[in-house]
């Protein structure tokens, strides 16, 4: 059953990572205005309510400890952790920012801001800060984390990290997103919670879209 699961799991990822490359080598970069468009908003619920679904279907059978889905044994040192990881995590973020430029190529942060559309913005934060986190999280440091842990915690950690920055379809990026998959792959090793990490993935995408408008 496991391994069914398991293979199951390397098809969905295998596949989003396959899709999200095509397009960005057939399509290059998003337009500026992608996160002020309402098209872009329902896209993504709909994106990522089909990959909850098969997500959910893969996951049948486990239980929720294993897949992390219950509270840390301690919410305040898993929170200090996580804050910790964070902030050294937007260290190497910045560093990596500086060299690679992986934030550029993703294209989806804001230029400026334009008050006339608020709204629509405002629904696609909210895919990107709630929707994003939530779905991902469970997707790798979840499911993949569960299935990927009989093989050691190395083999989990890592190989959810290279699968999480592969599904995002970026090749100066590649990098800063592994990264940022081993950090929160970390945050599950230390809590025991996938709760931590999407709060620390929530809190992640939301400052970069303030910084967008602050530069």
């Amino acid at each position: 059953m496991r391994n069914g699961k398991l293979a199951a799991w390397l098809g969905l990822v295998g596949a989003l990572a396959a899709l999200n490359y095509a397009s960005r080598f057939a399509s290059g970069k998003p337009p500026p205005d992608t996160l002020y468009r309402y098209d872009t908003a329902i896209s993504g619920v709909i994106f990522y309510a089909i990959t909850l679904a098969i997500l959910l279907r893969i996951a049948r059978g486990l239980t929720r400890r294993e897949l992390g889905l219950r509270a840390p044994e301690s919410w305040s040192r898993a929170i200090g952790f996580t804050f910790a990881t964070l902030i050294a995590l937007l260290v190497v973020e910045v560093a990596l920012e500086a060299v690679l430029n992986g934030t550029s190529e993703q294209g989806l942060e804001p230029t400026h801001w334009e008050p006339s559309k608020a709204v629509p913005f405002a629904l696609n934060a909210a895919v990107v800060v709630v929707a994003a986190p939530l779905v991902e999280e469970l997707t790798f440091r979840g499911v993949g984390f569960t299935l990927l842990a009989r093989f050691g915690t190395v083999a989990a950690v890592t190989g959810t990290a290279i699968a999480f920055a592969a599904d995002h379809g970026l090749v100066e990026g590649f990098p800063a997103l592994f990264v940022f998959g081993l950090a929160v792959a970390l945050v599950r090793v230390r809590t025991g919670s996938i709760y931590p990490g999407m709060l620390l993935h929530a809190t992640f995408n939301a400052l970069a879209l303030v910084d967008a408008f602050a530069r």
